[in-house]
C-alpha cells in the first residue's frame, strides 16, 4: 500500500469519537446522512487538512500551515459524512460534521492514488482563494504532519469540483501546478486612466 496515512493527534481523535457519541451534536449537524443513520458510526482515514499560505505565491518556497484533521464518517459499510477538527489555545478540538461532493471525491482520490507505485503520505491542501480543495501525496512519508513544506515532486490531486480550467482527480506535480495557482490568484492589475 503506497499511502501511509499519519496518526491523528489522540485529542482529535477523541473530540471527534464524543462528537458522535453526542446526540446533541449529531443533531446539530447539517447532515441529513449523520442524522439518519441506523448503525454505528465510526471516525476512519484521518488526513491532516493545511492551507496554502499566501506568501507562497509571491516567490519564495511554497509553504501550508495546518487548520485540522479530517475523517471521514463510516457507518453501514460507507463514508456517510466527515469530522472536522481544529486547533484551540486548549488543544484539538471538534469543529463540525460536513457531506457534499469532497466526501466521495476525497474517498475516489484516495483510491486512486493506492494505485501509485511510489509511496505517499496524504493530506488535504485547501486553497481558499479558489475554493479548491486537493489531496497532496507528500513525498516524504515519514514527515510529521504538520510540516508545511510543498516539494516539487509532491503530487496535488484536485477533488471535484475542481475550479474550471483545472482537471479533478488528475494528479499534477507540485512544480506544474502551482505556477497556474499563483497566476490565478494573483490580484488584478490597477488599469490606468488617462488624466
Amino acid at each position: 500500500m503506497p499511502l501511509h496515512v499519519p496518526p491523528a493527534p489522540a485529542p482529535a481523535l477523541r473530540s471527534v469519537r464524543a462528537a458522535l457519541g453526542s446526540p446533541t451534536a449529531v443533531r446539530a449537524a447539517r447532515t441529513p446522512s449523520l442524522k439518519s443513520a441506523q448503525t454505528a458510526l465510526t471516525p476512519e482515514l484521518p488526513l491532516p487538512v493545511h492551507v496554502l499560505e499566501p506568501v507562497a505565491l509571491h516567490g519564495g518556497a511554497p509553504r501550508t500551515r495546518l487548520t485540522g484533521w479530517r475523517f471521514l464518517v463510516r457507518g453501514g459499510g460507507r463514508s456517510i459524512a466527515a469530522a472536522e477538527t481544529m486547533l484551540t489555545p486548549d488543544g484539538w478540538a471538534f469543529s463540525h460534521f460536513f457531506e457534499g461532493p469532497y466526501l466521495a471525491s476525497t474517498e475516489l482520490a484516495l483510491h486512486q492514488a493506492e494505485l501509485l507505485t511510489s509511496p505517499h503520505q496524504p493530506r488535504l491542501l485547501s486553497v481558499p482563494g479558489l475554493y479548491m480543495l486537493t489531496l497532496w501525496l507528500h513525498g516524504d512519508i515519514t514527515a510529521e504532519a504538520s510540516s508545511g513544506v510543498l516539494a516539487p515532486g509532491d503530487l496535488l490531486v484536485p477533488l471535484a469540483p475542481a475550479p474550471p480550467g483545472i482537471a479533478a482527480h488528475r494528479p499534477h506535480r507540485v512544480a506544474d501546478l502551482l505556477p497556474v495557482l499563483t497566476l490565478r490568484l494573483a490580484p488584478a492589475p490597477l488599469l490606468k486612466t488617462s488624466a
